[in-house]
Formats: structure tokens, C-alpha cells, sequence
């Protein structure tokens, strides 16, 4: 088998984990829900939630190493040291967590919002719904820079309603990921098998 026919067979394979991150996506779902019904008055509550959430974004860009290759492989890497980190810091002590995160949003909602943007476009020729990560990407960046121009108090506001926002995001972008990485899979399950037909006809 060629290199090509050896590439569609490890998608094929590493395609079978797709329902993965539907569990995932419904996770961060049901976390989103959670958040959303906390007030500035729960800094600490919070603030362990957001060790929660840094801790299955870890899990989950841990997961998605398995299934990319490349430069972005590097990327997941790195965001799974640095949620992982972020979940030590916020298990250990939420309310600083919780106000230094509060400081930082809006640069944090841009860098994310790039991340998402770059990794929509991307994946374009192999990703139907490529547009909707584009779009999410967009628009943190919007909320990114408004939020930076907001004071302290409100941003802590914000903070708990973005960290809502956030998770469901992930949540829908899990979902959509599943699905794609399930259609990748098919199509290079078709191309291995046309590739075997033709070698065993030759």
C-alpha cells in the first residue's frame, strides 16, 4: 500500500474514536448549564469550577493529539500542559484564579478566538461545517476586544457569563468535530478500499 493508501488507514483507524467527543461535547454542555447559574458572590465556587472546566479541556485536547498530525498535534500538545496547569492553579487557589483570569478575559477570549479561526480554515477541504468554527472564532475575538475595555468588577461579570459561553461553544464544537472526524473516516475507509480492489485486480 502507498503512502496515501497508509495515511487514509490511520484516519480510518483513529476515526473510530469519534464518539469520544460527543461524551465530551455533551460534558461541556451540561458544565456550560452549571456555570451559568453562579453569581460573582461564589468567587471560590467558581473558581473550582474553572479548575473543572481546565481539567476535561486538558482531557479532551489530550484526546484530539491522537487524531491530528503535524503542526497541530504540537498545538493540542501545548494547550493540554497549559489547561492541565491552569486546572492545578485553579484547584489549589480559586479566588485568585478566578480575579487573575477576570484581568486577563479579553486577552484570553482573542488568543482563543485566533486559535478557533485558523483551525476552521484549516480544516475547510475535509470539514463541511468549517464555517460555524470560523464564525465562534470571530466572534470571541469581538468579545475578546470589547471585554478588555470593560472595568475589573464587570469583567469578573463577565467572566462567569463567558466561561458559560465558552463551554457551550466547546460543547457544539466537540459535537461538530465528532462528526467530522466520523465523515473523515468514511471517506478514507472508501479510498483504502479502492486503493485494496485495484491491488487485487493487479
Amino acid at each position: 500500500m502507498d503512502g496515501r493508501g497508509a495515511l487514509s488507514s490511520q484516519v480510518r483507524d483513529a476515526s473510530r474514536w469519534w464518539w469520544v467527543f460527543i461524551v465530551t461535547g455533551v460534558l461541556w454542555l451540561w458544565l456550560s448549564l452549571v456555570v451559568l447559574r453562579f453569581t460573582t458572590t461564589s468567587v471560590a465556587t467558581v473558581g473550582i469550577l474553572i479548575g473543572v472546566m481546565f481539567t476535561v479541556a486538558a482531557i479532551t485536547e489530550f484526546m484530539a493529539v491522537a487524531v491530528t498530525s503535524g503542526g497541530w498535534k504540537v498545538v493540542h500538545i501545548f494547550l493540554t500542559v497549559l489547561f492541565a496547569l491552569g486546572a492545578i492553579w485553579g484547584y489549589s487557589n480559586p479566588k485568585d484564579a478566578f480575579w487573575a483570569l477576570a484581568e486577563v478575559l479579553g486577552f484570553i477570549l482573542v488568543v482563543y478566538g485566533a486559535i478557533e479561526l485558523t483551525q476552521a480554515v484549516a480544516t475547510r477541504p475535509i470539514n463541511p461545517l468549517w464555517w460555524l468554527g470560523l464564525t465562534v472564532g470571530i466572534l470571541l475575538i469581538l468579545l475578546g476586544f470589547w471585554t478588555s475595555q470593560q472595568m475589573l468588577v464587570v469583567q469578573a461579570q463577565l467572566l462567569i457569563l463567558y466561561v458559560g459561553i465558552f463551554a457551550l461553544f466547546r460543547g457544539i464544537g466537540h459535537i461538530v468535530f465528532a462528526f467530522s472526524v466520523r465523515h473523515a473516516g468514511r471517506l478514507a475507509a472508501d479510498a483504502v478500499s479502492d486503493i485494496e480492489s485495484r491491488i487485487g485486480v493487479s
